[in-house]
């Protein structure tokens, strides 16, 4: 008896010494009461447009729609919001700071940062906030989260990972912490400076020192070994500082700066074309980032740069249009293009950029760029560290 008083005396001490002291104790879920339905999308344009509700998100770098919630990530917390008012139906908060935060598989994806790296990975269901896959990672500050319909890659200076919807790890590329294996990684001391995802593709430009400029890698997002990277080609390239705009399993587009040129490679890694565009190297240089502003359809590729909107073929990456004087990518809604403008929202013809109308929008004194995204009904503008929506 008395030894198994002991245990049970022991048991009770250890719980409640891990319940202090763990992760647990220091998150905070609120779930949403009832599950909501995905908004049904628009018919039509409406004859205005005009704020309805805003919110501090600086751990977003564009708009994340989960299912039938808008997510925005602010200090520790984040929270699901209805499209229509901007009142919160869910809400999940650690004792730790955010990294990131993004939306894939109708989920909210938290990256938490833990001691060095943005190691903590919880998703979230976007109608009730109940918890769903979790991760520990090796994401360094800093990183983005990319995504392609099927996977979600987590970006990195020297370390890139991309997971599947379990949030599995699919491929691990670069400096991998207690490497056991050196010989499956093929550089661990590239700095990766520039990404592109899409159909189970993940696009790198990287500074290697063994080259003189920089080189261009593609690679499968799920190998066969997620710690052995599988290559569909890797170029160096003749010029510095170029940007990614755009990957597929059929080709990938770069932009380089000195004249501004969008260049289009096959699937084995040969150039195939290549493109002006409407902007000075120096506007090229001040507005490209390492993850590319784009919106993607199936039939279009709309990138934002140099104060410029460029629609690109889907099929093969050709250059089709470009739009000067813009503010970012723009989002389709109701069979057409809506693209920031200075004064608004610029309506086009998708397939030849005819500019078709406008909606005035008040934006007060933002002047940066704007990523833009919907749900139903509802217009999202991620406005440096506030999102806004329009109705």
């Amino acid at each position: 008896m008395l030894v198994v008083g002991l245990i049970v005396v022991t048991a009770l001490v250890v719980g409640a010494v891990s319940w202090h002291t763990g992760d647990l104790r220091a998150t905070t879920l609120r779930t949403a009461s009832e599950p909501a339905e995905v908004p049904a999308p628009p018919t039509g344009l409406p004859p205005s447009l005009a704020e309805v509700w805003s919110a501090p998100s600086p751990a977003t770098d564009r708009p994340a729609v989960a299912g039938p919630s808008v997510v925005v990530g602010a200090g520790s917390a984040v929270r699901g919001l209805d499209p229509f008012s901007g009142e919160e139906r869910w809400s999940y908060e650690r004792d730790l700071p955010l990294c990131t935060v993004g939306a894939q598989w109708d989920r909210a994806v938290a990256v938490y940062r833990k001691s060095r790296n943005c190691s903590e990975v919880t998703s979230l269901e976007g109608d009730t906030g109940e918890r769903g896959p979790q991760r520990n990672t090796d994401a360094e500050p800093g990183t983005s989260l990319l995504g392609d319909g099927t996977y979600l890659t987590a970006t990195g200076r020297h370390i890139t990972e991309v997971w599947g919807s379990n949030l599995v790890r699919t491929l691990q590329y670069g400096r991998v912490p207690a490497l056991v294996n050196p010989d499956r990684q093929p550089r661990v001391d590239c700095e990766h400076r520039a990404f592109a995802a899409g159909e189970a593709r993940l696009a790198v430009i990287e500074r290697c020192a063994e080259d003189a400029n920089e080189r261009l890698t593609v690679l499968s997002a799920r190998p066969e070994d997620n710690d052995e990277p599988e290559e569909d080609f890797s170029v160096p390239l003749d010029e510095a500082d170029a940007a990614l705009v755009a990957t597929s399993d059929v080709f990938t587009v770069i932009a380089t700066p000195s004249p501004p040129t969008l260049t289009v490679y096959d699937s084995e890694g040969l150039r195939t074309d290549h493109f002006p565009l409407p902007f000075t190297g120096e506007q090229f240089a001040e507005s490209t980032s390492s993850v590319p502003l784009t919106t993607i359809t199936d039939e279009h590729v709309f990138w934002h740069a140099g104060g410029s909107t460029a629609a690109l073929s889907a099929e093969d990456g050709r250059l089709l249009w470009t739009m000067s004087e813009t503010m970012g990518a723009g989002t389709s809604f109701a069979g057409v293009l809506l693209v920031p403008v200075p004064d608004g929202l610029a309506v086009l013809d998708p397939a030849t950029g005819e500019r078709l109308g406008d909606f005035p929008v008040d934006r007060g004194d933002h002047d940066g760029p704007i990523v833009m995204d919907s749900i139903g009904p509802i217009l999202l503008e991620q406005r440096g560290d506030t999102l806004v929506a329009l109705r």
